[in-house]
């Protein structure tokens, strides 16, 4: 079965409604909010209901701290099919506009989650805020769940058995750091950007480099510098490569984005999106005396690339 997409809560047909629902922002589908979908996705076998899943657009960070540096692990569609390879039915797209800022946490739980979204069950994590001013909370949220009879189970902080907790602030504080396998264990899955490929200074094709390059847009920045990655193309071929995440210092600044080079591929990628997974951190970037360095050093980060990912090369 797939994801159905619903935007919005009020008007909701009967066939939208009455579902088990994991609750929060769920930036990143990391460990921990696994561990919520699956307390969600127990009450909704149990009860025989819908597994939903609730998120807001935009991000509540984005709204209520609009000068804030771009931090977002994942675009909505890489979100949308996360969620769906859990088993989410449902997924509730609700709009953090002034209308629902100005509800209070026993507004929000009477009109957007029962009689709105007719919830069975919710399920949320141990830091969970709603309502105006952030009022609601874990406890709170039991309390209205109790008056206006639907379940819910909070589930605590979780961890990865070696000390790092499993939150989106860990995720990102990691990918920040390029420290991509921390991310990896965190999120369950490499830290990857999406998005569509645009023209670029056509320097990589006269390096003998030709690259694909992509915008971070609203992602967090990683650190900046070269990576081994694996770029999933509009096709589903998955392809090796390195890439740069960075302003190019040798060659003239540029606004930070992504520059992946594919190994033995030679296609045109400009107007498709493709997602590359940033699998290892090679090095930091650099500034080079000339092109000559510079050819030299993207070569070798290329041999390591290849060694990483592919050591039968």
């Amino acid at each position: 079965m797939s994801l159905t997409l619903v935007n919005g809560w009020q008007g909701l047909p009967p066939e939208h409604q009455g579902a088990s629902v994991a609750l929060g922002a769920f930036d990143g589908v990391h460990g921990g909010h696994r561990q919520v979908i699956a307390q969600a996705a127990k009450a909704a076998k149990s009860l025989g209901s819908p597994l939903g899943v609730i998120r807001f657009s935009p991000h509540p960070a984005r709204v209520m701290r609009p000068t804030i540096e771009p931090f977002l692990l994942m675009t909505p569609d890489q979100q949308a099919r996360a969620l769906e390879d859990l088993g989410v039915d449902i997924l509730y797209d609700i709009a953090f506009d002034p209308g629902l800022i100005a509800l209070s946490d026993e507004t929000f739980a009477r009109d957007v989650l029962a009689a709105g979204l007719g919830v069975r069950h919710v399920s949320a994590g141990f830091d969970i805020t709603f309502g105006k001013g952030r009022s609601g909370s874990a406890d709170s949220l039991k309390r209205l769940g109790e008056a206006y009879g639907f379940g819910v189970t909070i589930v605590e902080a979780v961890s990865d058995g070696h000390g790092h907790k499993l939150s989106s602030s860990a995720a990102r504080q990691a990918v920040k750091a390029g420290d991509v396998a921390l991310a990896a264990r965190i999120l369950g899955r490499p830290f990857a950007i999406e998005g569509v490929v645009v023209e670029g200074q056509h320097l990589g094709r006269k390096l003998g480099y030709p690259t694909a390059n992509v915008e971070l847009d609203g992602y967090i920045r990683p650190r900046l510098g070269s990576y081994a990655t694996r770029t999933r193309l509009p096709d589903g071929r998955l392809m090796p490569g390195v890439a740069n995440i960075g302003e190019n210092p040798t060659t003239g600044i540029v606004k930070a984005r992504l520059e992946v080079w594919l190994f033995d591929f030679d296609e045109d990628l400009y107007g498709q999106t493709i997602e590359t997974e940033l699998v290892a951190f090679l090095r930091p970037e650099m500034k080079f005396d000339g092109l000559e360095a510079l050819i030299a050093q993207i070569g070798a980060d290329a041999a390591q690339a290849r060694g990483l990912l592919c050591p039968e090369f």
